[in-house]
């Protein structure tokens, strides 16, 4: 029986113009009004987020997010930490000398700010990046060696993005999760870190486990989630590789996918 939906954000719930559409909203409401647990999930931070919870009405007693691509679940209403898993700054050096080698540039992200790496290129994510967190400017060398960080980001434009993909290491490979999160960017997370880990403690904190999961995506940092989920609903404007993960298409996201996918299946009007 499926008890929660996980929903990745832009390219799934979000139109092209990064809004939750009025059908999205009424569907994902009914249900959350009726028990089921809505759950986004999504590489940002929940500030970031917030209005989109805010919409959709998420800020009750068990409502949850996944953030930072799984590495952190929060408690919407407080902003406890539920679940917490990251990297140290010497996770990085191997990251640092690729972005040197390949000229590319590099952000850092611990769960309250993203410090860009001046003395690399210089990075597109500040214009990139839609939403409230604190951007700092920080050589590799002054990165704390005491803070836990979520992730590193390489942003640029889409077919440089490409090249600095072709020179991934084998050692990089092993070294992180690493997924193309958009086509400007490219996300190295902890290994083995992705969605499906923080929804996984989330389920286990219910008492639940992926048999009672739904989780809608379109990219491959969405991967995890669309394998791991008893039903995996991919969105029509994803790539076929993201389609042949799911077992389930719908439509694209802006022709209210999401909504004409859960409205069949749990038979709402």
């Amino acid at each position: 029986m499926i008890k929660m939906i996980a929903l990745d954000l832009d390219g799934t719930l979000l139109t092209s113009d990064k809004t939750i559409s009025n059908a999205n909203e009424k569907a994902l409401k009914q249900l959350h009004e009726a028990g089921v647990k809505i759950v986004i999930c999504t590489g940002r931070p929940i500030n970031a987020i917030w209005r989109f919870i805010e919409q959709l009405g998420l800020t009750e007693e068990n409502d949850y997010t996944i953030t930072f691509n799984g590495s952190l679940v929060v408690h919407n209403s407080d902003k406890k930490v539920l679940f917490r898993e990251g990297l140290q700054k010497y996770d990085f050096d191997l990251l640092y000398e690729y972005c040197q080698k390949v000229n590319a540039p590099l952000d850092v992200l611990d769960y309250e700010q993203v410090y860009s790496i001046t003395d690399l290129k210089p990075s597109k994510y500040p214009e990139q990046f839609h939403g409230n967190i604190k951007f700092d400017s920080e050589t590799f060398e002054n990165l704390s060696v005491t803070n836990t960080y979520s992730k590193g980001i390489v942003c640029d434009d889409p077919y440089l993005v490409d090249e600095y993909q072709s020179k991934l290491t084998k050692n990089m490979q092993e070294k992180y999760h690493i997924v193309r999160s958009q086509p400007k960017i490219m996300e190295f997370l902890a290994a083995g870190m992705d969605k499906a880990v923080g929804l996984k403690h989330l389920l286990n904190y219910f008492g639940w486990d992926y048999s009672n999961l739904m989780a809608f995506g379109d990219a491959e940092n969405d991967l995890g989630m669309l394998k791991a989920a008893e039903v995996g609903v991919v969105m029509e404007n994803a790539n076929a590789d993201i389609k042949a993960a799911g077992n389930a298409v719908t439509l694209n996201n802006d022709a209210d996918g999401v909504a004409h996918y859960v409205n069949k299946y749990f038979d709402q009007n």
